[in-house]
């Protein structure tokens, strides 16, 4: 199922796997963004497999802190890419973050805030739960 464009392809092909996920507090996995589509297969939840090395699976809102500490690290989120179809990130925007970065971020006091519901259990094999509670995203969503 990797590289299923959920416009394109049937719903039982693209929300089965994410429908089977849970996030760190042990429920079904919420969507995370679509505008711009975020996850490690494009399809808005922070879902990952065995080729995602990165384990994109912490549903993160952008801030201007964390965008700019994430282009020093050497991974520009903000400019965007058109041959790659990457509007670029803005403060507010909703993306899935490798976990080892937001691990990374949290160690330097640049963690971005978190959407629970939309992290992938599978975050807490790089990641603390009581830190990401400690991030949790406190504002209604968008």
């Amino acid at each position: 199922m990797i590289g299923l464009d959920p416009l394109t392809s049937p719903p039982s092909m693209t929300t089965s796997s994410a429908s089977a996920a849970l996030n760190v507090l042990g429920e079904p996995l919420d969507v995370c963004g679509c505008e711009p589509m975020t996850g490690w297969h494009r399809d808005g939840f922070c879902r990952t497999d065995p080729t995602d090395r990165g384990s994109h699976t912490v549903c993160c809102v952008m801030t201007a802190s964390f965008l700019s500490y994430s282009k020093a690290q050497g991974n520009d989120l903000s400019t965007p890419m058109p041959a790659y179809g990457f509007p670029g990130l803005k403060p507010g925007d909703h993306w899935c973050v490798c976990a080892p970065r937001w691990q990374q971020a949290l160690l330097d006091g640049m963690a971005p805030p978190v959407l629970l519901r939309a992290s992938d259990a599978r975050c807490l094999s790089h990641v603390g739960l009581e830190d990401l509670k400690d991030h949790a995203w406190t504002e209604q969503p968008r």
